[in-house]
């Protein structure tokens, strides 16, 4: 297997296929969607699961070590500039369970009147937590349109006016890939004292993220999709200025001096440092905790920033050969994340579409007027002529 590490040129991969269990006759471009869970990473997860058969092999310690090597893998992912690796980072089943701690944690200082800016058409997860908050303080939602242009970066920072307390944000759309520069956004929200909440579960892991150079207030990441992890494990980073916030939860592992069982009725106010107060109950998780954390290393092996080229060079490929062979359009390449797609057709696409790719064994999403197609390092490009030539015969 090629290793790289990240650095200032990223290195091409490729030919990542055996790391997955994916046969030969299926073409999975559909990353998007669930990310398909590597062997290693489920090899972690079985030894983790029988680890549950057998408890009394289950340390003490076992309740925290292995989620705070967690944390510290993911801080690395995001340059999390903590002083102890990962302390910014809570461990979280979903980003709705994530928002709903930052919602939690900002609702005290939303005045009625003020805005939460969202995207049109902006995935669920990240909308719903913000539209109840709106509701109790007498706030509102207000919507940045779809920009024409596809701009999605401009589009923000001309809705970002001084009305709005909250921007929450992807960092790139969920149904095409349109991109946010989000260091611009949030040197923006800073200086009118916006607070910045993003949802990167479709990008973290794939897309490079600097929570030093972004500085948000809050971003949640679902494991599951280009994080490689199993579903329900997923991740909150808290700025160290919010980390005093009351959490929505409480639970004994997150107070201190929890690691002694003996003194757990010795109970106690104060929380464990950093972010981990935002943890959810049951955080150690031994069945799908070893499984996230072999993901996570084996990204970080990768290097997030050559994933990210080397899916540039495969969607442009797409982009393009659906461009000159069949007429489908997509978001220009400065203006889409490098591992998103997303072909437009003329009208809505055909109906018997989805159902003739899965006929073939390709697997990709309908989202609104767009197909997306969301490549990794496992595929090929016999898996690429596959969606080719069932696109020819539906077109």
């Amino acid at each position: 297997m090629p290793t790289a590490r990240p650095g200032s040129h990223p290195k091409l991969l490729s030919g990542q296929r055996a790391l997955f269990d994916i046969p030969d006759d299926v073409a999975y471009l559909n990353c998007a969607y669930i990310g398909p869970l590597p062997k290693p990473a489920l090899a972690a997860g079985e030894m983790g699961m029988a680890r549950k058969a057998t408890p009394w092999i289950v340390a003490q310690s076992d309740f925290f070590t292995e989620s705070d090597a967690i944390r510290a893998l993911l801080g690395r992912m995001i340059n999390a500039p903590g002083d102890t690796p990962g302390q910014d980072v809570a461990l979280v089943p979903s980003v709705s369970y994530g928002m709903a701690q930052a919602a939690s944690a900002l609702g005290p200082g939303l005045k009625p009147g003020q805005e939460i800016l969202v995207l049109a058409d902006q995935f669920p997860s990240n909308l719903y937590p913000w539209m109840q908050l709106a509701e109790q303080k007498a706030a509102r939602i207000k919507t940045v349109p779809r920009p024409a242009d596809d701009d999605w970066t401009a589009a923000v920072l001309e809705q970002l006016t001084p009305a709005v307390a909250i921007a929450a944000l992807p960092h790139n759309h969920w149904t095409d890939g349109g991109l946010l520069d989000l260091e611009a956004i949030g040197r923006a929200c800073r200086a009118q004292g916006t607070a910045l909440c993003v949802d990167a579960t479709q990008s973290l892991g794939a897309l490079p993220f600097d929570v030093a150079k972004i500085d948000p207030d809050f971003l949640a990441i679902g494991g599951y999709k280009w994080l490689l992890g199993p579903y329900s494990y997923g991740y909150l980073y808290v700025a160290p200025r919010w980390q005093q916030a009351m959490p929505i939860e409480q639970n004994w592992i997150t107070r201190k001096g929890s690691e002694d069982f003996s003194r757990l009725v010795d109970y106690q106010a104060e929380y464990q440092p950093g972010a981990c107060r935002f943890d959810v109950g049951e955080r150690s998780n031994f069945a799908l905790a070893p499984a996230a954390k072999a993901s996570l290393e084996l990204l970080l092996d990768w290097g997030v920033e050559n994933i990210q080229a080397s899916l540039r060079v495969r969607t442009e490929q797409i982009a393009a050969r659906a461009r000159d062979e069949l007429g489908l359009t997509s978001v220009a390449p400065n203006r889409r994340a490098g591992h998103f797609l997303g072909l437009r057709f003329k009208g809505a696409p055909p109906a018997d579409l989805p159902a003739r790719l899965a006929a073939a064994k390709v697997y990709v999403s309908i989202r609104g007027p767009a197909m997306r197609v969301t490549p990794h390092l496992y595929n090929t490009d016999s898996d690429v002529d596959r969606l080719f030539a069932v696109l020819r015969d539906v077109l």
